[in-house]
């Protein structure tokens, strides 16, 4: 059992930066891919950033390749999604979460296991 605690949400203008945490405990230190998606209002949730276990491997999606950056820093237990030039369209819930997929940065939702409880990111136009 992996419990995911997010953190580092808030409003920004447009064109600001944001950086958002996510805190681990239980599972094996550093075992497994993780992940950040979000979810807007009235869409399904989608993939944001992938990193594996060692960090050696991260994926973005396309919208925000060059803006966002995953880390984690596996002594800590924690994964970071630090999010420059924001754009309106950025926002919406995000979610960090944790994956035992043998994919070293898994895309899918279902490949997800446990799942934080969501940082609200608001992005003013």
């Amino acid at each position: 059992q992996v419990q995911l605690v997010e953190s580092g949400g808030g409003l920004v203008q447009a064109g600001g930066s944001l950086r958002l945490s996510c805190a681990a405990s239980g599972g094996q230190n550093g075992d497994y891919a993780m992940g950040w998606f979000r979810q807007a209002p009235g869409k399904e949730r989608e993939f944001v950033a992938g990193i594996s276990w060692n960090g050696g491997t991260t994926r973005y999606t396309d919208s925000v390749k060059g803006r966002f950056t995953i880390s984690r820093e596996n002594a800590k237990n924690t994964v970071a999604l630090q999010m420059n030039s924001l754009k309106p369209e950025d926002t919406a819930v995000y979610y960090c979460a944790v994956s035992f997929s043998r994919v070293t940065a898994p895309v899918r939702p279902n490949d997800y296991v446990y799942w934080g409880q969501g940082a609200q990111v608001t992005v003013s136009s």
